[in-house]
C-alpha cells in the first residue's frame, strides 16, 4: 500500500483527499504547512506527496520542494504540486523564470479521477 503525504492548510481539501485516496486503498498521511511537514517526511518517508503552494505564506510550496529536492533521503520522492495560486492575486508572485522541482503541477479545484491517474503514473 503506497503511502501518500497530503501538505495543503485546507482542512476541506485534506478530507476529500483523504476520502478520495483511502478509497482506492493509499494510506494517508497529512500536513498543514511546511514546518508540519517536513519532519512528518523524514520520519514517515512517503512515496509521493501531494502540495499545495499557498499555506503559511505565499510560495512555502516551493520552499518545501527546495527542502525535499536537497534532501538525499526524499530527493526522489515524486512531488504533485496542487494549488490555486495561477488564478489568485498572487499568481505573479509565482516564479516564472526558474525550474520548480515538481513531477507535475494539477490547478484546483482538482478533478479526482484527473488527480487518481496522475498519483499511479508515480506509484505503481
Amino acid at each position: 500500500m503506497a503511502k501518500i503525504l497530503v501538505v495543503d492548510d485546507d482542512p476541506d481539501f485534506v478530507l476529500n483527499s483523504r476520502n478520495i485516496l483511502e478509497a482506492e486503498g493509499y494510506q494517508v498521511i497529512e500536513a498543514y504547512n511546511g514546518s508540519q511537514a517536513l519532519p512528518l517526511m523524514r520520519r514517515e518517508r512517503p512515496d509521493l506527496i501531494l502540495l499545495d503552494v499557498m499555506m503559511s505564506t505565499t510560495l512555502e510550496g516551493l520552499e518545501v520542494c527546495r527542502e525535499v529536492r536537497s534532501d538525499p533521503d526524499l530527493q526522489d520522492v515524486p512531488i504533485i504540486m496542487i494549488s490555486s495560486i495561477a488564478s489568485s492575486e498572487y499568481a505573479s508572485e509565482f516564479p516564472e523564470d526558474e525550474l520548480i522541482p515538481i513531477d507535475t503541477w494539477m490547478p484546483k479545484p482538482v478533478d479526482p479521477a484527473a488527480l487518481l491517474r496522475a498519483i499511479r503514473r508515480f506509484v505503481a
